[in-house]
């Protein structure tokens, strides 16, 4: 019980930073009230049963992450403290799914399986809303998942993606290497005709 009260705290302090900008008492009473929420702790709630043994009660707070979360996660899917719904609605994640720590997820977002074959997600990732991840891939730590993007190949690490396929756009080690944006002058261009 306190292993989950742990997972509800992290995940609800990760939410707080996220949409506010820190997790002080003021913003974590907000987070409480915002949606995705309730479905977060819910899902704790469902993985808390699950170890214990309570099939029955796992199974009723699996329905009710789905009657109020309006979202579909699957009772084996796994992941670590800072787990987030920034919006809930429409997200399905397959039972199989694992994830590591301060996953943020948007709505309608679907992490599922092809042939029994699901993804694993690392830590620190963002994943864009109506964003699809299908099938035996692997997203690398500290990547982005652009919005409705689809992945079907791995994504590696400190990348972000977009597109049908998902494609990499730039890796964040990358940018750092990319010469700084030309300074501004004071010169005004000249109006267009």
């Amino acid at each position: 019980m306190l292993r989950t009260l742990q997972l509800i705290a992290a995940d609800v302090r990760q939410k707080a930073t996220w949409c506010y900008g820190n997790a002080q008492p003021p913003t974590i009473l907000k987070t409480l009230a915002t949606d995705g929420t309730a479905a977060m702790i819910l899902y704790r709630c469902t993985q808390a049963a699950r170890v214990h043994r309570m099939p029955v009660v796992e199974m009723l707070l699996n329905k009710a992450t789905n009657l109020v979360g309006g979202c579909v996660i699957g009772r084996g899917a796994d992941f670590g403290p800072g787990f987030v719904l920034i919006h809930s609605d429409g997200v399905v994640i397959n039972g199989n799914v694992r994830g590591g720590s301060n996953v943020l997820i948007e709505h309608q977002v679907t992490i599922g399986a092809d042939r029994r074959q699901t993804p694993v997600l690392g830590s620190d990732l963002f994943i864009g809303a109506g964003a699809k991840i299908i099938g035996a891939v692997t997203v690398g730590d500290g990547s982005r998942v652009g919005a409705n993007a689809v992945v079907v190949h791995d994504v590696a690490p400190n990348t972000t993606v977009v597109g049908i396929p998902a494609r990499p756009v730039q890796r964040r080690e990358d940018r750092a290497a990319q010469p700084a944006a030309r300074p501004a002058t004071d010169e005004t261009p000249p109006p267009r005709s």
